[in-house]
């Protein structure tokens, strides 16, 4: 069995930082989008899909450099804060690990991007460079592509899948990849009613989720 996690608030409480970053980049370009509708809108895209959406908002581009300044201030937020673990979390891989099951990460965030949060945050050697991101497929989350090529670089079946997501697109994405998913909600911005009604099997707290896998 292979359990596939999500990474920004799944594996590190990443999302009210970002967004917050977000919000305050899209207000600089006129669109004036709260931190809680700027989640709504965008966790759990691809950057790209959350460029598109933004650009159809406003009728017009943005700026080059809009990504790279976004970027820079989110990353620096990270630093400061300082970025922390999803409360349980790593004893909860360390668990699934040690019953001998393969874990990895598939994100829609880039693979550079995550060097950073999980370096930051003690996670990334747990994984052993297993770490997907949807820059390596032609459509990210919603569409299933990027779980099902976790699956086939990890050489496991769809069916043997469980994932770990908290967003709705992440949700959508594994259901149609045909793969168990359990949706963590012990996140402030989670939204229990959508991840329900998306397909995810609701829990909030990482400490459940060896059992829960198992079961």
């Amino acid at each position: 069995m292979l359990v596939i996690f999500d990474c920004d608030g799944v594996l590190v409480d990443s999302e009210p930082l970002a967004n917050a970053s977000f919000s305050k980049a899209l207000k600089a370009v006129g669109l004036d989008w709260s931190v809680e509708e700027t989640m709504r809108r965008l966790m759990g895209r691809s950057l790209k899909s959350c460029v598109e959406i933004v650009e159809a908002e406003i009728g017009g581009k943005l700026p080059d450099d809009f990504l790279e300044k976004m970027q820079t201030v989110t990353y620096e937020s990270f630093r400061q804060a300082p970025l922390q673990p999803v409360p349980g979390v790593k004893d909860a891989i360390l668990q699934l690990q040690a019953a001998g099951l393969a874990t990895c990460v598939a994100s829609s965030g880039a693979v550079e991007k995550m060097r950073f949060t999980l370096g930051l945050t003690g996670l990334w050697d747990l994984f052993d460079g297993h770490v997907f991101s949807s820059s390596q497929v032609p459509r990210g989350k919603p569409f299933p592509d990027l779980f099902l090529h976790a699956a086939i670089e990890m050489n496991e079946q769809p069916f043997e899948c469980v994932v770990v997501e908290d967003s709705v697109p992440g949700v959508q994405a594994a259901r149609a990849a045909g793969m168990r998913v359990l949706a963590y909600t012990g996140a402030p911005h989670a939204d229990r009613d959508a991840l329900g009604a998306a397909g995810g099997f609701l829990f909030d707290d990482m400490a459940q989720l060896p059992k829960l896998v198992l079961q």
